[in-house]
């Protein structure tokens, strides 16, 4: 863990725009105090979402107008590269697949699944294939009609999960990696009113992690490929937070640390974080802590690179609060003042060549 200190990062925190004009900021990472000094910003219209491309080179983020590609630069820096629409209302997540041929954007508001082609300098090229979630779910809150949350691909970049919100249900997508179409084979069915939002794949990809907005749990699932078929088993429930009849909790992020080790959540209402260390020959989650974050709805959060700190983006109190964590003995203690940043949605970690 000693050398992680010499090794160089910045952070990429993406935030709505109401009042700048500058929805992401750039923050150099002092890895030895745990905080952060800002470095830079970039004019963007509301960013919901960023991700870096798997080879490290690029960053693409949701937009008003669709999605933007930004090419990293050395110092972490973000030079544009060009934008392209997807056909429908902003977006609120997405990613692309292992081998960067393909830009998989998930939408709220319309429902709707977008895949995109990526050209060869990282920049957005068509749209591939699109796909409406239909149907009617339980009419209750927000939960009546579809609201594509989050679109990921296996680690073998054979199948694409989309978890719909507002169905209940992830659907499972064969990925054509010539023509960049997808097709239904499959579908993981979660509780009903459980709003699956974030999925994650553990390091060997064997394993599923899906997060339930409202009913604040990870689902757990094995996943291989059996005859030509993708093939999931449900292996473990856990709550983020105690389940409470009338609360207003609701499970919010769902972020890997760098090795693996360790899943973290958030709970708006309960505005905590909650650590789960992960044994990664079983895929299984044991709890280490669920503390305060000091903040109001903690929309994202993530561990320092070595794991020794964690930052909490805090949505409604437009602020970045840090902490110093010790896994050993689970406990999160925080770490000198917030920082202010506009609604923050998003944080990645980057680290320079």
């Amino acid at each position: 863990m000693a050398a992680k200190a010499k090794e160089k990062y910045v952070a990429y925190v993406s935030t709505y725009t109401r009042g700048d004009k500058h929805g992401i900021k750039i923050y150099d990472v002092d890895m030895e105090k745990g905080r952060f000094v800002e470095k830079d910003q970039v004019e963007i219209t509301n960013s919901s979402y960023v991700t870096i491309s798997h080879n490290n080179k690029y960053l693409y983020s949701i937009t008003d107008f669709g999605v933007e590609a930004y090419r990293i630069l050395k110092d972490g820096s973000l030079e544009l590269i060009n934008g392209g629409s997807i056909n429908g209302m902003r977006g609120c997540y997405l990613s692309t697949d292992y081998t960067n041929s393909f830009l998989f954007v998930a939408g709220y508001h319309d429902g709707k699944l977008t895949v995109l082609r990526l050209n060869e300098d990282g920049g957005v090229g068509e749209i591939t294939d699109e796909i409406f979630h239909k149907g009617l779910g339980t009419v209750a809150e927000r939960n009546f009609r579809p609201h594509v949350n989050c679109a990921r691909m296996t680690h073998d970049n054979k199948y694409l999960l989309v978890a719909d919100q507002g169905m209940d249900h992830v659907n499972v997508y064969r990925l054509d990696a010539m023509s960049g179409k997808v097709a239904l084979v499959d579908v993981l069915r979660s509780e009903l009113e459980s709003a699956p939002r974030h999925i994650k794949l553990s390091r060997d990809g064997k394993y599923i992690y899906i997060v339930h907005e409202w009913k604040c749990f990870i689902d757990v699932y094995s996943y291989e490929e059996k005859d030509g078929q993708p093939s999931f088993e449900k292996i473990q429930t856990i709550e983020t937070v105690k389940r409470e009849k009338g609360s207003a909790n609701a499970a919010s992020a769902l972020s890997f640390s760098e090795d693996r080790k360790y899943l973290l959540s958030t709970n708006s209402g309960d505005n905590s974080a909650v650590l789960f260390s992960v044994d990664e020959k079983t895929g299984m989650l044991k709890k280490i802590f669920c503390l305060p974050i000091s903040g109001k709805y903690p929309k994202d959060a993530s561990l320092f690179p070595d794991n020794k700190f964690l930052v909490s983006l805090n949505h409604e109190s437009n602020e970045m609060t840090f902490f110093h964590v010790d896994v050993e003995n689970g406990t999160m203690i925080m770490n000198g003042p917030p920082v202010q940043v506009d609604v923050p949605n998003c944080i990645v970690f980057h680290k320079l060549a």
